[in-house]
């Protein structure tokens, strides 16, 4: 079908000059295609996903979509959420005995995740934790067709897995090139099965993603075009979609927004927003949209403290539109902020640590968690301990409702 939305950013993912080693294809409808796109690429497929996507039928239909390619389908549709080692290895398991030579990651992040790190361990051997870093796979991996039916992790655009260690919980960022889903296809109508919560952690998250990958110490021009795409989208689109659920198109932007994001993550990485975010749910179990919302305005505020972040916050908030063009850096930034805020007010998120279920003893050692995370060394302003415990601490009573969700409808 043809696209229904008439923007640049659909028609040219990748910026000119950018190695294209990844086909993006969007439109409502696209998945229904996959044969056509799979049977080049291999014969026997592994076909990642999830057990709640088995009830919902998506399974039934990629796999007769591949079938009727002449193509033979496994399916491993036990991913689990926050994928551990162990997860892995079952899918390894099955890999192996149906000797796949094609990987397909339909669902969220962690159908994602499991299927990039069963691509890790079957071509490359040993255990996840082998490949914690960047680069350290040795042989070529299997060719990965990501099918994403959430907008959120951008996980589809990214060579990047994401594996908690079984025991401490801590999750690994194994990355590597060779790790990248050559085809991704895009189709929003995939996502209107998921529930409200899952529409607004997974948008949080995207949301997150974009804002975070936009100031890193390690941002770029191609990182900022896809961090300024992906932040226009979502935020126009995001409040459409809690209101309307079957707004098509909305859920497309976001849709495609997310996946900017992961692009731009893929370039930039990430900041201190989920280096906070992943103690919560290693400790509680908090979902990680929650985790990163709860975080990300009290580290858009730290962050501001240095100037040039701020100017950068602001840029954002002028090319969205949020406010004029003339607008001041320190406004701009202001209404960034209350634009974030609005948004997690409508997606109905707790304010507090509290309404969690923590407690102030659990802040010391969440700040420790936060300080040794990887994506703390990607935030621009350079933070340590003491200052995840006051932002931990900031967080820790619920704060005053806001007025703005009637003007995101």
């Amino acid at each position: 079908m043809e696209n229904p939305l008439s923007r640049d950013q659909l028609s040219d993912f990748f910026a000119k000059g950018e190695e294209q080693s990844q086909r993006v294809l969007y439109g409502p409808g696209s998945s229904e295609r996959i044969g056509e796109h799979a049977k080049d690429l291999g014969q026997r497929v592994l076909l990642v996903t999830d057990q709640g996507l088995s009830a919902a039928g998506h399974p039934q239909q990629v796999r007769e979509d591949l079938e009727k390619a002449g193509l033979e389908v496994t399916l491993f549709d036990k991913s689990i959420e926050n994928p551990t080692e162990s997860s892995v290895q079952d899918c390894v398991h099955m890999a192996k005995t149906a000797q796949i030579d094609l990987i397909v990651g339909l669902g969220g992040g962690s159908s994602m995740d499991t299927a990039k790190g069963c691509n890790f361990i079957l071509t490359n051997g040993g255990r996840m934790a082998d490949y914690w870093g960047v680069g350290k796979a040795t042989q070529a991996m299997l060719p990965l067709i990501a099918l994403p039916t959430t907008a959120g992790t951008g996980s589809e655009c990214q060579s990047f897995a994401l594996i908690s260690e079984d025991n401490t919980h801590r999750k690994m960022a194994c990355g590597d090139e060779k790790a990248l889903p050559l085809v991704t296809i895009l189709d929003p109508e995939l996502t209107l099965s998921q529930p409200r919560m899952v529409t607004a952690c997974t948008g949080i998250d995207a949301l997150t993603h974009a804002l975070e990958s936009a100031v890193t110490n390690k941002r770029n021009d191609s990182s900022d075009r896809h961090s300024g795409m992906a932040f226009e989208l979502i935020h126009e689109n995001l409040p459409s979609v809690f209101e309307r659920p079957d707004d098509l198109e909305a859920r497309g932007a976001v849709l495609l927004g997310a996946s900017h994001a992961g692009a731009a993550i893929e370039r930039s990485m990430l900041g201190a927003a989920h280096s906070m975010a992943n103690p919560l749910t290693a400790l509680r179990g908090t979902v990680h949209g929650v985790a990163v919302g709860l975080a990300l305005p009290a580290v858009m505020e730290f962050n501001a403290g240095q100037p040039e972040t701020m100017a950068r916050y602001a840029d954002l908030a002028r090319q969205a539109g949020i406010v004029p063009r003339e607008t001041s850096n320190r406004d701009s930034f202001e209404a960034l902020v209350a634009r974030v805020r609005s948004l997690l007010n409508l997606a109905n998120f707790p304010s507090s640590l509290s309404q969690l279920g923590f407690e102030e003893k659990d802040l010391a050692g969440l700040a420790k968690e936060a300080s040794e995370q990887w994506t703390a060394g990607f935030n621009p302003r350079a933070i340590e301990t003491h200052e995840f415990l006051e932002l931990y601490s900031s967080l820790f009573k619920p704060t005053p409702c806001l007025e703005e969700t009637q003007e995101l409808r």
